[in-house]
């Protein structure tokens, strides 16, 4: 009997590496910011990322009776490049840990997928193949990934399986988890033997199409869905891409995993690649401005949630923009309107908490980090509430943590009826908790202003009646050719058109084949 069937001697290995890298931020994303969030080897966390991949994995090789070896689990939130000394000080930490763990039968990773560093643009292709020359096949890694990565050939290389979460808000990444760990028990039980292969069709995705309970993207799932049924086809992902990392891996991709059968698997993802190449023109994406937004949400029934595409923190952008602030400000003077926004602003909120509740001041806010994402909103604002940023999420929602923490925090309100929030770090705006944990009733506004896409969706679907994808200026403008690539790959639709135009270089078949799978 071979020794992989004695599944209670067997270790499975767990590594994170996660960063969503946006080129156009240009701060730099350090081993500080990573301590501020996840960087733990070793052990499992105690908590804060109950609805994650990671407790999906801990959880479902506990189910296997196979024994979890956490390595290291580094996590940041979204932000420009990964410093080189991050980096290197990740990668060191991680080897350091495999050396210490002893014998390893298998690998379970958990990258994001849109990782860049300032050495290698391609980081968490760099990490995972580094991890594939010290454990040669037969050993098996499998992986997850965030569909907004932008996965790489080097990457699939050197992978046995990788797994894209299938939601758009992020509801189902400890699902995601638990399958990637259950092919990894009956890869090493010798049950399955999986291959993957990939497609990568020269389309980038709007963002502001990748909402995969609705329309253009659930399209996309459901022709998917439908190649699932395959046999010997274990599992597919579609990944969406994401387009504020200038590198030339960006862009869509689609990875299909078979039950030992190479040739099934790269024909059902280009097939899943053509399809979307023919219904390209279904994502580009509709835009709407500032100004047209506030109006519009002013005539629907409250609450409406106004998503700040812009300055998207999960994207990671400076979450400082000041747009829709100047907006609301000016449109809502002198009605009985009230609305909300959060910005990141430790300057202002250590002056607004030095005056203390119920203090009138004029405060410059926002705008400062960088010109891109509006000038300071400068205003006469009443000190409401001061706050310690902290607060738990206990429901499913996009990213999976339940434990947050903005920093100190300052609650104040312009004569406008303008309610800001003005916190000491960056904080997605995936719970409502952000709202009532501090004492606000989200339903008392008419305006509830989210810095994000997709994510808020989750967290504010519960109180919003409807939202609306505002076309904001930004490190994640959903207009994607209002950025300055200088690596993307050529030619990429919407920027280039495809099999339309002499200059694409695709003009037969093959062209066609060779741009969807290289």
């Amino acid at each position: 009997m071979s020794a992989l069937l004695h599944i209670d001697t067997l270790r499975v290995g767990v590594i994170a590496i996660s960063h969503e890298s946006n080129t156009f931020n240009p701060a730099l994303t350090t081993i500080e910011d990573f301590e501020r969030s996840f960087l733990i080897f070793g052990r499992v966390p105690e908590k804060g990322i109950d609805h994650h991949e990671l407790m999906g994995f801990f959880e479902s090789l506990e189910e296997e009776k196979l024994e979890a070896v956490p390595l290291l689990i580094a996590i940041a939130d979204p932000k420009g490049r990964v410093s080189k000394d991050a980096f290197d000080h990740l990668l060191t930490l991680t080897f350091q840990q495999i050396k210490r763990a002893g014998k390893l039968d298998g690998l379970l990773l958990a990258p994001h997928g849109a990782g860049v560093s300032e050495e290698y643009p391609d980081m968490d292709g760099h990490w995972i193949s580094l991890l594939r020359e010290q454990f040669p096949r037969p050993f098996p890694i499998i992986s997850t990934c965030d569909p907004h990565g932008n996965i790489s050939r080097q990457m699939i290389d050197a992978l046995d399986a990788l797994i894209a979460y299938r939601t758009n808000p992020h509801l189902d990444q400890k699902q995601c988890g638990m399958a990637a760990a259950k092919l990894m028990a009956r890869t090493l039980r010798g049950e399955a033997r999986p291959v993957l292969a990939a497609a990568f069709p020269p389309i980038a995705i709007n963002i502001a199409c990748q909402y995969s309970f609705g329309e253009p993207c659930a399209a996309i799932y459901a022709m998917a869905n439908d190649l699932l049924r395959r046999p010997k086809v274990l599992s597919n992902s579609v990944i969406l891409g994401f387009p504020y990392a200038d590198v030339n891996t960006m862009g869509s991709g689609f990875v299909v995993v078979t039950d030992g059968d190479p040739k099934l698997a790269q024909d059902a993802a280009d097939e899943m690649a053509g399809w979307l190449l023919q219904n390209r023109r279904n994502y580009c994406g509709e835009m709407i401005s500032a100004d047209e937004a506030v109006r519009v949400a002013l005539a629907l029934k409250e609450p409406v949630c106004l998503l700040d595409m812009g300055d998207n923190i999960g994207g990671g952008s400076a979450a400082d923009g000041t747009v829709l602030a100047h907006e609301l400000h000016r449109q809502t003077r002198g009605l009985n309107i009230r609305s909300f926004l959060c910005i990141n602003d430790p300057a202002a909120e250590r002056e607004a908490r030095a005056h203390g509740p119920g203090a009138r001041l004029r405060l410059s806010i926002g705008g400062k980090k960088d010109n891109r994402h509006g000038k300071p909103f400068v205003a006469e604002v009443a000190v409401l509430k001061l706050f310690d940023g902290k607060f738990h999420e206990p429901e499913v929602r996009h990213g999976g943590v339940t434990q947050f923490d903005m920093g100190s925090t300052a609650i104040v309100e312009t004569d406008s009826h303008v309610t800001i929030m003005l916190t000491t770090h960056p904080t997605c705006a995936d719970s409502l908790q952000q709202l009532v944990a501090p004492g606000l009733e989200p339903e008392s506004f008419h305006i509830i202003v989210a810095k994000g896409v997709n994510g808020p969706r989750a967290a504010y679907g519960s109180v919003c009646r409807s939202f609306l994808a505002v076309n904001t200026p930004g490190a994640t403008c959903a207009d994607m050719r209002q950025l300055a690539y200088q690596y993307r790959r050529k030619p990429l639709f919407p920027f280039e058109d495809i099999l339309d135009s002499s200059e694409s270089g695709i003009s037969s078949p093959a062209d066609l084949q060779a741009a969807v799978t290289h």
